[in-house]
């Protein structure tokens, strides 16, 4: 997690929150202090000036309009007289104008060389001109200080007569106001500080309790919950403390819940046969079990964010839309001229309580046996079908010929009957051949064994063969010298080898070979029985072992061949712990090969 920056700790935030709102405060409240101050001391300035002002003006009055002898003062040195005896630290400068804008008197002793002149200010000519007075603060261009200017009319008898020009010191007002600022930042200050000390041990009582669940939520992302919030008291914040405490007990039995309920699927997932497939809203596959990595033939990484139907290789045909209205289980088909594969896909929708898709799920299956023995099963019902339908329309048309009368033919009969018992015998083998496959596939048979010389065994059974075939064919023995034992079942082993060497004879032409031989190799014996027939073409010679299967089915019909024989002897070797195989070029013969176990030499037998 990363730490929070020092501007952005919420800790400096409250204290600076704190300080800005205690400054403001006293910014306002000093503001509105200094001002309402400030226009106090300069009203109580302008009001006691304004109040000597008005005995000034009754006695400059006075000596205005009095009517004088020789005997007394002039009017220049009585009005000089008035005003001298009015200098004070706060009235800088009065001076006396008549009517006329002449400066009557002054009372700046340094400055009696205006009297007798011309006023030119302003502010007297509006003042005598309007007969009100007129006031004006202004900077003095000699002193740089701030001064009041009053301009009062002298009135008699409601004329204006005259008027006084008081020049004031308010410098002094404003000076009280700097000092009384100055105070007042200093305690401002002083205050600013206390603020902070405090501010930082209340911020603390407040950011302590969350800088603790802050961490206790950093830990819990961590997937730690064994930590807990302290609480500091029973406010909100104590109260959240101990809210986020029972959460993160609550969290901890979730994320067990949640645990164990994932280690349970994970469990059923890789411990299920069948593969399982599952997408987003958008058909990505977001998760998929080791068996359907193995069913597909792909890789984790090569199919997860993959959409699903590229995956399964359906796209060219199928959207996920239509895998979401999939309500029959879809086949795939990915057999090859070589090995048959096919899947079982079975789909199901993820769908919230509001029917918005979630996803899908897929269910795989490998059907490849199952579609291998229903396609077994009809090939076998249809070939036992056509097996017994041939010799029992055979026999029910030389029965019909019988019935109507050809059994009185002495010629004819004997060979309809004759041809009758010989499609009796061919249906009873064929019923003992799926007789003895029928046991054999359900395991109820029992193998007596014997340990027997296989040299000799092997001899009579080809001695057996030699002396009684028909045919123009030739035998060629390659047995070693050296016996060997084996042991078998020889009734079913010599039906093994009666088997094999009927199909060499039948399918070998007039002066031909049947070759015998067998090696030994590692314990086990490698028996092999080869001719010169026909041949098998390579595409089929691993079916010839399958049941009812035939190379050339019209031959082997006619000379009477029901299609099992290497069926029971593939199931008879494979019961002795061996097997059987076929090599075969088509057009120079075929060799059946087969194994079985040697018995040790030092045994009993010896």
């Amino acid at each position: 997690m990363h730490r929070v920056g020092f501007l952005k700790s919420i800790h400096v935030k409250i204290v600076l929150i704190y300080i800005l709102l205690i400054l403001i405060a006293m910014q306002i409240i000093g503001l509105y202090f200094v001002r309402e101050l400030e226009d106090s001391f300069v009203t109580n300035f302008q009001d006691s000036v304004t109040d000597r002002v008005s005995l000034i003006e009754f006695s400059v009055r006075e000596e205005m309009i009095r009517e004088r002898s020789e005997e007394d003062a002039t009017q220049e040195q009585s009005l000089r007289s008035i005003l001298a005896g009015l200098n004070s630290s706060d009235i800088k400068e009065i001076r006396v104008i008549d009517e006329r804008y002449q400066i009557l008197g002054t009372s700046d002793s340094d400055n009696q060389g205006i009297v007798g002149q011309r006023s030119v200010d302003e502010l007297v000519r509006r003042t005598i001109s309007s007969e009100n007075p007129e006031n004006v603060i202004s900077l003095d261009e000699i002193s740089r200080e701030r001064i009041w200017i009053l301009s009062v009319p002298i009135t008699w008898q409601g004329d204006v007569i005259g008027a006084l020009y008081i020049e004031s010191n308010i410098e002094n007002v404003y000076s009280q106001m700097d000092e009384i600022n100055q105070i007042l930042a200093g305690g401002t200050a002083v205050s600013l500080a206390i603020t902070i000390i405090l501010g930082i041990f209340i911020a603390q009582t407040i950011t302590h309790p969350i800088s603790d669940m802050r961490k206790q939520a950093q830990a819990m992302a961590r997937g730690n919950f064994s930590r807990k919030v302290k609480v500091y008291g029973d406010d909100e914040i104590g109260q959240l403390a101990i809210a986020f405490n029972h959460l993160t007990n609550r969290l901890q039995e979730a994320q067990s819940t949640t645990d164990a309920e994932r280690r349970k699927l994970a469990s059923v997932l890789s411990n299920m046969t069948d593969g399982v497939l599952a997408t987003d809203r958008k058909g990505r596959i977001i998760l998929i079990n080791d068996p359907a990595l193995e069913l597909l033939k792909v890789s984790r990484d090569s199919v997860l964010n993959r959409p699903i139907t590229s995956v399964l290789q359906i796209d060219q045909d199928t959207t996920f839309e239509d895998l979401i209205h999939q309500q029959e289980p879809m086949s795939l088909d990915y057999s090859t001229h070589e090995m048959p594969y096919i899947l079982r896909a079975n789909f199901s929708v993820i769908q919230k309580e509001t029917g918005f898709v979630n996803g899908l799920i897929a269910v795989l299956h490998d059907i490849t046996e199952q579609e291998k023995i229903d396609m077994e099963r009809r090939e076998f019902v249809a070939n036992v079908s056509h097996e017994l339908r041939t010799p029992l329309t055979t026999m029910s048309s030389y029965l019909e010929a019988l019935a109507e009368g050809a059994w009185k033919d002495e010629t004819i009969a004997p060979n309809f009957l004759q041809v009758t018992q010989t499609e009796t015998a061919r249906m009873i083998r064929l019923v003992n051949d799926l007789l003895q496959l029928s046991k054999m596939d359900s395991r109820d048979y029992d193998l007596t064994i014997e340990v027997v010389n296989f040299n000799q065994f092997f001899h009579r059974i080809i001695d057996r063969f030699e002396m009684s075939k028909s045919q123009n064919v030739a035998f060629s023995r390659m047995l070693p010298e050296k016996e060997y034992f084996v042991a078998i079942d020889p009734d079913k082993l010599t039906q093994v080898i009666d088997n094999i060497i009927s199909n060499a004879l039948k399918y070998s032409p007039d002066g031909g070979t049947v070759r015998f031989g067998f090696t030994v190799k590692d314990g086990f014996m490698q028996v092999m029985i080869s001719d010169d027939g026909m041949g098998i073409p390579k595409e089929n010679v691993d079916r010839i072992f399958d049941r009812f299967y035939r190379v050339d089915r019209a031959r082997a019909r006619s000379m009477g061949g029901t299609g099992l024989g290497l069926a029971i002897a593939r199931e008879m070797i494979e019961a002795h712990g061996g097997r059987i195989w076929a090599e075969s070029e088509e057009g120079y013969g075929t060799t059946i090969f087969f194994t079985l176990m040697v018995e040790p030499e030092e045994s009993e037998w010896e």
